[in-house]
Formats: structure tokens, C-alpha cells, sequence
């Protein structure tokens, strides 16, 4: 067996139409369907829901469910913030920074450009309190394929000192970055 791609990712809102509009309006991304129930098709239990599914490109869809009988969302509070989130990417960094000023018009608090030395991230919340990232890649040739080729000694690393690796210490600026196929 082969995974072919993600179907879906799903997430909770409090409010299905007003996420629809946020992710469809500000974002671009298309209202691909809904899917109401009253009983869970699963497990049967009687607990009623409506299913939304927007297209965020390339055939990858990202989903929501509101569910009005059960009580308020709330969050993970032994994770901060910033790790859980739903990254995007978007074609540039003209569109990146169109995207943030879009948003910042509206009134929705915006963070960045971040500059993660691969990619630059703006970073926001939807109106159901999840962190998302814009990014654009801004990576140089070689970049990519140096970072793979140390990914399993880092995390192999990580696995016995749970301590940041250097293998890529470009990454942070501490050296230049030289690729090895130039």
C-alpha cells in the first residue's frame, strides 16, 4: 500500500458559516461542499454536525466541523500556542505580503514576515482560535536537498541529547550556507 495524498484535514469550529467565509473570503480558498448529519455515521450516537471542506489548492483539503451540542472548544494547554497550526503556502513573497496587508485591513492581528532562512511566514488566527502560516518559499538551489540529506543524523541525534542539531546550522545564520553539488 501507498499513501496517494491527504483527503482531508479536519479541524473544529464554533461556527461553520463564518469559518467558510473567512477561509473562502480572506483566503481565496474555495467552498468545495457541506455534510450535515444527526448521528454520527461511525459509531451512531446521536450527536449532530455540519462538515465543511474547502479546497486549499492542489487537490488538499482542509475541513472543519461544528458541533452545536457539545461544550466550547478549547485547546490543547500544555502545548504553546505557536506549535499547534495549519501552514499554507502561497506562490510568492509579493502575494505574502498582499496576503498580510489584506488581513491586517480587516483588523486580524498579523505576525511577521518570520524569515526561516527556507521559507518566510506571516502567522494569524481564524476566527476559532487556530494559529495559521502563510509561507513562501525563499530557498536557494541545493538548499532543500542538503537539508534531507542530514534530516535522519539530526533526528537521530535529537533522539539521544534532545538538543537542537547543527548539521544545518546555516539555517540559523550561525554559517554560510554552501551547497555540496554547486
Amino acid at each position: 500500500m501507498a499513501i496517494k495524498r491527504i483527503h482531508h484535514v479536519a479541524y473544529r469550529c464554533r461556527d461553520a458559516k463564518e469559518t467558510v467565509e473567512f477561509y473562502r473570503d480572506l483566503l481565496g480558498m474555495e467552498f468545495q461542499l457541506a455534510i450535515a448529519e444527526d448521528r454520527v455515521p461511525s459509531t451512531g450516537a446521536p450527536d449532530p454536525y455540519m462538515h465543511v471542506f474547502l479546497d486549499a489548492g492542489q487537490g488538499n483539503v482542509l475541513a472543519f466541523f461544528e458541533l452545536p451540542n457539545s461544550p466550547d472548544m478549547g485547546r490543547d494547554e500544555n502545548t504553546p500556542k505557536w506549535v499547534q497550526h495549519i501552514a499554507l503556502e502561497v506562490e510568492s513573497m509579493d502575494e505574502l505580503l498582499a496576503m498580510k496587508q489584506k488581513l491586517e485591513e480587516v483588523g486580524v492581528d498579523v505576525l511577521g514576515p518570520t524569515d526561516h532562512t527556507i521559507f518566510k511566514s506571516i502567522y494569524f488566527f481564524d476566527p476559532n482560535g487556530h494559529r495559521i502560516e502563510l509561507a513562501a518559499n525563499t530557498a536557494k538551489p541545493g538548499m532543500h536537498k542538503e537539508l534531507k540529506r542530514v534530516a535522519q543524523d539530526m533526528l537521530e541525534e535529537w533522539s539521544r541529547t534532545k538538543k537542537a542539531p547543527r548539521h544545518a546550522a546555516w539555517m540559523h545564520g550561525d554559517t554560510e550556507f554552501k551547497p555540496l553539488d554547486p
